[in-house]
């Protein structure tokens, strides 16, 4: 079907988890947008409903069957209207992301007012499957086998659109190899395959001069990105890997940043942390998920490294970088964890003065090895106080990291602004990724400043703008 730009017809969605599901929602709303649906804020307003989900935890998806349950009573409302005569709107409502891709057709019998269940692997099939529900049937479409980047290239009749900010998300791979006990990506996302170092390029200058002042490069395991590609084939002859690619959009012209997410510890080569060096537009920040500070739940987990490999990984990199960020992710509770064991979680946060974790208590999740462990689980009270300690200590360890930043100058891109008691101020990040508060002009908003710091709280940054030049 041809773009017609005729809007029609309006689409809401509603966003759940991680980067890669912020980045399908683009490229969702860029699809629809060429078969007459324009997107709205207000779901009240939409012809489709669409909630795009996580399931890395369970109530993220309690959050989504909650949500869905709003919207069936909306449409029952609607139906009501049809009976009586009166004016209707035809309401859709359709689950995709993760849970679609875990629960499939149970979606469908859990939720009779659900129109279409999509999962990971089908976004680029949404034209077709948004016609079939429009005809009123109710659709299931959850490939297992995740379509490769490389096969057809649907993506390239659409566009993508992309959210009103200053950042582009941009896929480079999906999909994890890694199998961690305690987690469904494998399941949802399918096996590691990696897009073509041409594609990437031309969307990232596309984004740059679209006026994003950021390009943030998306994976589950971001480092590992091309070992999927063939190097004669797909690069030139070079070696497909995030450090070539990082050197090579190093080089679009314009000024930028360039970030890259998340990275799983033992694929973080010398050869990367070298071109993070050498690239004046990639960012000193890196997301190192540690899970735990203990080793021997670490092989529990079916992670590929032990404390003291993690270490030497973070002490490579702050040795080669002044101001570099390193923020993790932390589990407490895991099925058979003992006080002591969580302990070491406490002490790895301090021990590799890790500037900001997430935290999470552990959740079972469907199909994952730890999940069937029940014999070993941690009772609920235990696991939630644990959280409660390991929030305390994150927040203790922002707190420190923070301060440690009063009197540099960092270049901070601005973001937004808000007024408060007369005076404009400001908020924006700096290169590791901090956030800071500073009073300037709403004129700014989009540009690159030099502030310095002159306070810290837990969460952000406090600083005035200066003419000296900020760390790199």
């Amino acid at each position: 079907m041809e773009n017609t730009k005729h809007f029609d017809k309006k689409v809401y969605i509603e966003t759940m988890g991680c980067q890669m599901n912020k980045s399908d929602t683009e490229r969702i709303l860029g699809m629809l947008s060429h078969f007459g649906y324009e997107q709205t804020e207000d779901a009240k307003n939409a012809d489709l409903l669409i909630v795009n989900t996580c399931s890395i935890r369970q109530l993220s998806a309690d959050k989504a069957y909650s949500l869905v349950g709003v919207w069936g009573k909306w449409k029952q409302e609607e139906h009501k209207k049809e009976l009586e005569g009166k004016p209707f709107r035809d309401i859709k409502v359709a689950f995709c992301g993760c849970v679609a891709q875990q629960d499939k057709e149970k979606l469908l019998k859990r939720f009779p007012y659900v129109d279409l269940v999509f999962g990971t692997n089908n976004v680029y099939e949404l034209p077709d499957l948004i016609r079939r529900i429009n005809t009123g049937e109710r659709v299931c479409a959850t490939n297992e086998t995740p379509k490769k980047f490389t096969e057809g290239e649907e993506e390239a009749k659409y566009e993508i659109k992309r959210a009103k900010s200053l950042n582009a998300w941009i896929p480079i791979m999906e999909g994890c190899n890694n199998f961690c006990t305690y987690c469904i990506v494998p399941f949802t996302r399918g096996r590691e395959r990696s897009r073509k170092p041409s594609e990437i390029i031309d969307e990232a200058k596309k984004a740059i001069k679209e006026g994003f002042k950021e390009i943030t490069l998306l994976g589950q395991n971001v480092d590992s990105y091309g070992k999927t590609l063939d190097k004669d084939k797909d690069y030139d002859g070079r070696d497909v890997t995030l450090a070539n690619l990082l050197r090579d959009l190093n080089k679009i012209d314009g000024k930028f940043r360039i970030r890259f997410v998340t990275s799983y510890p033992t694929d973080i080569t010398d050869d990367l942390i070298h071109a993070v060096k050498e690239c004046d537009k990639v960012c000193e920040f890196f997301h190192i998920p540690m899970q735990s500070g203990n080793s021997k739940v670490l092989k529990e987990m079916n992670r590929r490294y032990n404390r003291e490999e993690y270490g030497e990984i973070v002490k490579k990199i702050r040795d080669t970088f002044e101001d570099v960020a390193i923020t993790s992710d932390f589990i407490a509770g895991f099925p058979g964890e003992t006080e002591e064991e969580f302990l070491d979680t406490m002490s790895a946060i301090d021990e590799f003065e890790l500037d900001y974790s997430n935290t999470a208590a552990y959740s079972p999740r469907v199909k994952t090895k730890a999940a069937k462990w029940t014999d070993r689980f941690i009772d609920e009270d235990t696991k939630f106080e644990r959280l409660a300690r390991l929030n305390e200590k994150n927040r203790q360890a922002c707190l420190k990291s923070n301060e440690k930043c009063i009197g540099k100058i960092f270049e901070i891109l601005v973001e937004s602004f808000e007024e408060k008691e007369g005076k404009i101020i400001l908020a924006g990040r700096a290169r590791n990724n901090k956030i800071v508060h500073f009073e300037g002009e709403k004129n700014l908003v989009g540009e690159f400043v030099n502030v310095k710091i002159t306070g810290a709280s837990t969460w952000h940054l406090r600083g005035e703008i200066c003419s000296e030049a900020g760390i790199r």
